[in-house]
């Protein structure tokens, strides 16, 4: 399975500009992120939710072990062969994320919304880092997932606030004197503002010190991914330069994302990394 993810436009440009070694299991995984993640739909009865995710769970326990019953899954255990026990032992991450979401949980502490970004990106990163730069050390992968991931979630923040997900720790929210319900509706209180922008710029930071201290070699192969945290930290600076406002979908994505999304994996196959520039505070 080669085709182009489907929407955010993010994941597809990524999956564009991704290495031939990388551009496949991208694909899949996208998909099965998503077959997964259908489980959450608005209108699904909530036990029929909970026995389709226990479904995907016995699916992603086996991953390689033992024939599949989805085809995604039989072309996982083909993209991530010899081993595709090792290289997909976190996928129960897209499950557990999913289990999360659909009982709304709240994070109570930074500790666990870092735990929730770290089994998807098991789940997503470190098995496309694992095959196209095995001797990356699995803990970088881990990091760099983990920072896509809760930028993914800032970037969502008010409407997963409306659908009952909060995506901001309890305890930072509460130290600025911030109600949860306030997340959910903008323009927010200049407390948050302030919490969101700090947030953005500590994730922008985060994520270019975790690709640019990525050897050389490995940039390269994992060029797709670094794409990926190019547009976000784009979207991040939009984002914070709407604040208070939301930024509506529209926004986030625009016309010339495609050539940046070329720039940076030109920088990526040079082994430069992210540019300063889009990770740097956005001109108001």
């Amino acid at each position: 399975m080669s085709a182009r993810p489907e929407a955010p436009a993010t994941r597809a440009l990524a999956w564009l500009y991704s290495s031939a070694s990388e551009r496949a299991p991208l694909a899949v995984l996208c998909a099965l992120e998503r077959e997964i993640g259908a489980s959450l739909r608005a209108r699904l009865d909530h036990q029929v939710a909970h026995a389709r995710l226990a479904w995907w769970r016995e699916e992603c326990e086996r991953s390689g072990a033992a024939p599949s019953a989805h085809p995604l899954m039989r072309e996982l255990a083909e993209q991530f062969a010899p081993e595709p026990q090792a290289a997909l032992r976190g996928l129960t991450g897209l499950v557990d994320c999913a289990v999360w979401d659909l009982a709304a949980a709240t994070f109570e502490t930074r500790r666990e919304l870092r735990a929730y970004c770290e089994r998807w990106s098991a789940a997503m990163i470190a098995p496309l880092a694992r095959h196209a730069a095995p001797k990356l050390a699995p803990a970088a992968a881990l990091a760099l997932g983990a920072a896509l991931k809760e930028m993914e979630l800032l970037l969502a923040l008010a409407p997963d606030a409306q659908a009952g997900r909060l995506r901001l720790p309890l305890d930072e929210l509460s130290a600025v004197a911030v109600p949860a319900e306030a997340v959910a509706h903008a323009p927010w209180p200049p407390q948050l503002t302030s919490l969101l922008c700090e947030r953005h710029r500590e994730l922008r930071g985060t994520l270019a010190t975790t690709v640019n201290t990525l050897p050389a070699a490995a940039q390269a192969p994992l060029r797709g991914v670094i794409v990926w945290a190019a547009l976000l930290c784009l979207q991040s600076q939009r984002a914070e330069r709407r604040l208070p406002h939301v930024s509506a979908g529209s926004e986030q994505q625009r016309p010339l994302d495609g050539w940046h999304a070329w720039r940076a994996a030109r920088r990526a196959a040079a082994g430069h990394g992210l540019a300063r520039t889009w990770c740097t505070a956005p001109a108001r």
